[in-house]
This record gives C-alpha cells, sequence and structure tokens, in this order.
C-alpha cells in the first residue's frame, strides 16, 4: 500500500513505523472473514481493512471524525486478523498508534472522557479497585440478576508456598487479577513450586500498563511498564530467569515492552531485556518436568483460549496439548479463534456488541455439556463467569484441585 504521510507524523517514531505497517497490507481483504466485529455489523469501516483505511487517511491528513473513533472504538484489538494475515501486518499496534492520534484530533463528549478516566484510574490501583469490590461483593445478594453475574465471587487462595527452590522466576502480580482472583497466582506458584522454582513477588510493581495504553492514554501506559522494570530488574541483574504471566493479556503487553520502549533513552534496553523474559505460565510449565503435576482429579473442559494467548501471543494449542497431557478430556469448540467480547474494557465501553459475542462464545463452549470451562486470562474468566451455567476457572487452577 502506497502511503503520503503528513507533515506532523511522518518524521516522528511512531509516524515511521506506522508507515512500515501500512507499506506492508496489500488490501487482500482475508482478515476480514476473521474479524468478529465485521461477522456482527457487516460494515467495512468495522473490519481490518476498513480501520486500515481510515487510519491511513487520518495519518496522511485528511479530516477525520467522531464517526472514524467509533469504528476504532468497536475493534476489539483481537489481532485474530494478524493470525491469517498473509503479509504479516501488524494491526493491533497501527490500531494503538491510530487510537492515540485521533483521541488528539477529535476528543470526546464529557461523559465518555469521564468514564474513561475513571476506568483508569480505579482499574489499574488494587488498593483503589479492591474496596469497591468488596462492597459489591457485599451488596450481590440485594441485586437483580443482571448484575449479580457481573460481580465475582472470590475463590480461596490457597497458601504460598515458602520452602526455598534454587530456581527463581518473578512474577507479574497485575491490577485486576490479585483482587477479582488471587487464587490465580497462588496456584501458579503452587504449580511451579513443583517443578522446583520459586515465585518471586517484587515489591513496586502492578499494572502491566495495557489498562492505560489500549485506552489511547500512552505516557501513562508507559509510567506503569517503566514502574515494572525498576521493580524486576534487581531480580534480574541476581539472575531470575523469567517473568511469570498469568493474564494472557498482560502477557502481550510485557512482550511489546521492548517495541513500545524502543524509543526511550533510558529503559529501551532494560525493556527488550524484560520481554526476553516474559513467559506465559502456560510456556513455563510445558517446558519443566509437567509429569509431577498429575492432578487429583480430571474432568470434562471446554477450553476458551484467549484472543491474547492464540494471536496475540501466538500460542495457540499449547495450553489444549497440555491438559490433554496431563489427562483432561477437552470436548471441541467450534469457532474456536472468535473472541468472546472482553477485550479488556470493551466489555464495559462496548456493552451490545460484547453481548452479542459473549452469547456466541457461550454457546459454543457449552455445546458440549462441559464440567467446567477453563481460560488463561482474568478479562475472559469474569466475563465468561458473568452468564455461564457452569465454573469457570484459570486452566492453571486445575492443576492443583
Amino acid at each position: 500500500m502506497q502511503t503520503q504521510l503528513a507533515d506532523f507524523i511522518k518524521d516522528t517514531p511512531e509516524g515511521r513505523e506506522a508507515d512500515e505497517i501500512l507499506r506492508n497490507c496489500v488490501h487482500c481483504g482475508f482478515c476480514t472473514a476473521t474479524c468478529p466485529t465485521y461477522q456482527l455489523l457487516g460494515d467495512e469501516l468495522d473490519g481490518p481493512r476498513g480501520r486500515i483505511y481510515l487510519i491511513k487517511t487520518m495519518l496522511e491528513g485528511q479530516e477525520v471524525s467522531a464517526r472514524t473513533q467509533l469504528h476504532l472504538d468497536r475493534c476489539l484489538s483481537c489481532r485474530a486478523c494478524e493470525t491469517l494475515c498473509p503479509s504479516g501486518v501488524r494491526y493491533g499496534r497501527l490500531a494503538d498508534i491510530g487510537r492515540g492520534i485521533i483521541e488528539e484530533k477529535v476528543g470526546r463528549p464529557w461523559r465518555q472522557r469521564l468514564q474513561r478516566l475513571a476506568l483508569r484510574k480505579l482499574l489499574a490501583y488494587p488498593r483503589r479497585f479492591g474496596p469497591l469490590l468488596a462492597v459489591a461483593r457485599r451488596m450481590r445478594p440485594l441485586l437483580p440478576a443482571a448484575w449479580r453475574g457481573k460481580i465475582p465471587i472470590r475463590a480461596p487462595a490457597a497458601a504460598w508456598p515458602s520452602r526455598p527452590q534454587a530456581r527463581k522466576m518473578l512474577i507479574l502480580e497485575g491490577c485486576v487479577q490479585p483482587v477479582m482472583a488471587p487464587s490465580i497466582n497462588a496456584a501458579a506458584a503452587n504449580v511451579l513450586d513443583r517443578l522446583g522454582i520459586g515465585l518471586i513477588r517484587p515489591e513496586g510493581g502492578g499494572c502491566c500498563g495495557a489498562l492505560s495504553y489500549h485506552l489511547a492514554a500512552h505516557e501513562e501506559g508507559k509510567d506503569f511498564m517503566r514502574r515494572n522494570i525498576d521493580a524486576w530488574w534487581p531480580y534480574i541483574e541476581a539472575g531470575a530467569e523469567a517473568i511469570v504471566i498469568t493474564a494472557s493479556g498482560c502477557g502481550v503487553m510485557v512482550k511489546e515492552y521492548g517495541q513500545i520502549l524502543k524509543h526511550d533513552l533510558v529503559y529501551a534496553e532494560k525493556a527488550e531485556r524484560v520481554s526476553a523474559l516474559a513467559k506465559d505460565i502456560g510456556e513455563v510449565v510445558a517446558s519443566g518436568d509437567w509429569e509431577k503435576l498429575r492432578p487429583p482429579s480430571t474432568r470434562r473442559i471446554a477450553f476458551q483460549s484467549p484472543c491474547t494467548l492464540q494471536h496475540g501471543q501466538r500460542l495457540n494449542g499449547l495450553v489444549e496439548g497440555l491438559l490433554r497431557s496431563l489427562g483432561f478430556e477437552l470436548i471441541p469448540v467450534a469457532n474456536p479463534h472468535l473472541c468472546c467480547g472482553s477485550a479488556g474494557t470493551y466489555s464495559i465501553l462496548q456493552p451490545k456488541l460484547s453481548q452479542e459475542l459473549l452469547a456466541a462464545k457461550l454457546k459454543a463452549l457449552e455445546a458440549g455439556e462441559p464440567d467446567l470451562i477453563a481460560t488463561a486470562n482474568i478479562g475472559c474468566l469474569a466475563h465468561l463467569q458473568s452468564q455461564a451455567k457452569v465454573l469457570v476457572r484459570h486452566w492453571v487452577e486445575l492443576l492443583i484441585s
């Protein structure tokens, strides 16, 4: 695709990156076949090819409007299009660049600005989000059924293992997950303990930065990234083998720290090192002696592979193969490549589309009458559990129960 970027962007780092991405696109349209929002809405501008065109015209200096912004807002950033693209177009990165620029050019009504600010300032901070969730949980029995499902019940967390291990890895604590489901990281710690690996929880870390970054608050997102790097760096210098991440959405972001911070003179090299060390919990378990992990019981499972695991990290099939090897029965799921509609804050900001995607995903997951649904991302877990007829759990929890 030929481009003629406008003066305001063409000589900037983001402009050069966007130009390279755009030039790789041959406008073949293969991506539309796998785009969830295009399938729902049938509008070319609500598919990857149309959104690429909108971003291109904006970067070339043409006028953009709130309508343009809406088409970008409707994108889930699921990256299913990237998996299918024969030209290797990094659509997710282009979408982030486009959203950041259109946020400055168009702005938003005050209600949208307030909603997005509240999401960034509450969800990314466990000490703020935790008390609010605790109050919501106490009120849960009094709420209408439609609201009760949106408030997750706290699952009991196993004790964190205390015996010393020669091998050491770090864990991303995250922001929402330790409040909503502390049982997940505790389960990961116990599983890795059986593999002879000790997990370290560095002080000072927190949100991976994805929440802010994908809401077009790029500098705020980068600040979260730098804070994590500062928290992890002493342990990396001391020989920590990896940074373990149990939320696949966070995993994508940490693995892209090097790309996002490559022009930061202070953090570029450290960010590249951090990205190289970042591992999804599935990668760590699969590379160890997982025969030691035979669970006490196995069940029929419908596995929902999050978009961030299969399209973002390109680890499709990893967890499924591991679970089968450990004795679990995985039932077939139709259209496993399609998004469940969670997509970070998408389920809040685009509720109608999100609920349509959720209904379709649950229909596929529950068709085989599984004992439970397993997933690999806290956002997907909470979203699915809000309407699911069976229990939804992170797959790593199944290895200790």
